[in-house]
């Protein structure tokens, strides 16, 4: 009885998180949230691998991109958090995208303008997105202020805004993260 009265207590207290719209991360064991319905959901880890390309001048918004979704239990990859010294950074970079359940392109007017990394970053992923059913998503582009949106992604990719209104557009970005890896388990269970 008495692990009943804990199991009780714990799940009150997981309960009254959920309710203030804030997930319950578990190291080891996974995340709850609660979805559009006010459902409880459940994600084991592993965590979905969510890689962020960025301009450097795009540092602090991709590290705080970087904190929400670590935050909502999502395992983020960012070269400032990951990169070991020592370690060879472009390969470790293409590994990276290509483990990743999803790509985030922090797009900008810094990024939009600039050769070099970001660039090669998004090349790479929209190439492995090639690869993959053409209704999964995988790139998802996202506006970190008022920019127009390279071609080579704004074309045939919808984005999200997270400039206008930073906790919505997280919000948009983690629900459908979600959504595509649900489909993508269902999918996964229709063919096993």
């Amino acid at each position: 009885m008495r692990n009943a009265a804990k199991d009780a207590e714990v799940w009150r207290l997981i309960r009254s998180v959920l309710l203030e719209g804030a997930p319950v991360v578990i190291d080891g064991v996974g995340a709850f949230w609660l979805n559009t319905e006010d459902e409880v959901e459940f994600q084991p880890e592993p965590a979905l691998r969510v890689f962020i390309a960025y301009a450097s001048e795009d540092e602090m918004p991709a590290a705080r991109l970087y904190a929400a979704l670590k935050r909502h239990g999502f395992a983020p990859w960012r070269d400032k958090e990951q990169l070991l010294p020592g370690q060879n950074w472009p390969r470790a970079i293409e590994r990276a995208i290509g483990l990743s359940d999803f790509f985030i392109a922090c797009v900008s007017k810094n990024s939009i303008v600039k050769r070099g990394y970001f660039r090669s970053e998004l090349r790479y992923a929209i190439d492995l997105a090639r690869r993959v059913p053409v209704d999964e998503v995988f790139v998802i582009p996202a506006k970190l202020d008022k920019c127009r949106m390279p071609a080579v992604i704004g074309d045939e990719t919808q984005y999200v805004d997270l400039f206008s209104d930073w906790e919505r557009g997280i919000a948009k970005l983690i629900r459908a993260m979600r959504r595509e890896a649900h489909r993508r388990q269902q999918r996964l269970e229709l063919a096993g």
